[in-house]
């Protein structure tokens, strides 16, 4: 238990702190970026793989799977790209802001996709935070694009890798693998075209990097899953979103106005309705599987 709170702390606190890691090179099309983590990922986990002699896996994927991670690869590409793009161009606030509605957002397509049917509680924790996303849409005059783009993203990739037969490293592997094709071809057309010629050697490094951080964040995410409870992992995956929200603000000195005060604060009225609810609900589970006294 407690060893997987460390893991689940040092997933979510690496998350949290990717702002900082991306703003190293900013300077770099989003896109290229997006590429080079997409290769070096691969290549991390490969050798990851090659060191756990765990590749017989791969030799039976079937169609369906292959069709299915097809689709996840996509959602994930649209994930790190809308990211990368916030960080670089000052909206770590709107991405803080779509990981913390992530989660009612799982609600919201477990009820429309997989007919689960979400507590009264968890409804009014849906609501609290539409209606924090329509006041920043209405008063701040734009639609949050970016907070939406990566928590609807991000909640259909959940969705997908929630009924895929594959294990975190092994499902990252097959995703990049299918990225990787268009990822190289980008790299070699930038390359010929003169677009990367004004990259040093200290931005290769932090491209490189990307990998290993990318990899390594899922490895102990899925690490702390298995050792801890759903209850427990829902409260720690505040962590990240929360210090992205606070480098935005104090770091980064974005504008953090009266309006979108206003929309956070319902947004974290709903993550405390759904927080408690869940914890309560997970409080009666035990104790009804308790031994009764004779």
């Amino acid at each position: 238990m407690n060893s997987g709170v460390l893991y689940a702390l040092g997933a979510y606190l690496s998350w949290g702190l990717f702002p900082l890691y991306f703003r190293q090179i900013a300077a770099i099309p989003s896109l290229q970026i997006v590429a080079h983590r997409t290769l070096w990922s691969l290549a991390f986990v490969a050798v990851v793989l090659l060191v756990m002699r765990n590749l017989r896996w791969l030799r039976a994927v079937d169609a369906a799977t292959w069709r299915r991670f097809t689709l996840s690869a996509l959602l994930i590409a649209i994930n790190w790209l809308t990211y990368v793009w916030a960080v670089g161009h000052g909206h770590v606030i709107d991405a803080s802001l779509g990981y913390f509605i992530n989660p009612l957002v799982n609600v919201a397509l477990g009820f429309a996709l997989l007919h689960e049917r979400p507590r009264p509680v968890q409804w009014l924790a849906v609501g609290l935070a539409a209606f924090g996303v329509v006041w920043l849409t209405v008063a701040g005059g734009r639609l949050p694009w970016v907070a939406l783009v990566l928590a609807v993203s991000f909640g259909f990739y959940g969705l997908m890798r929630k009924t895929a037969a594959l294990g975190a490293i092994e499902g990252l592997t097959l995703e990049t693998l299918i990225l990787a094709p268009l990822a190289a071809a980008g790299l070699i057309w930038w390359s010929q075209d003169g677009s990367m010629a004004g990259q040093t050697a200290v931005d290769w490094a932090w491209l490189i990097g990307t990998g290993p951080v990318t990899a390594g964040s899922l490895l102990l995410f899925a690490a702390g899953a298995r050792r801890i409870p759903l209850a427990t992992l829902g409260l720690v995956q505040y962590v990240s979103p929360s210090l992205q929200f606070l480098l935005g603000v104090f770091l980064f000195k974005e504008p953090m106005d009266a309006t979108r005060l206003v929309a956070f604060g319902f947004i974290w009225g709903a993550l405390a309705v759904y927080s408690a609810e869940g914890l309560w609900q997970a409080q009666r589970i035990v104790t009804a599987s308790l031994p009764k006294p004779v």
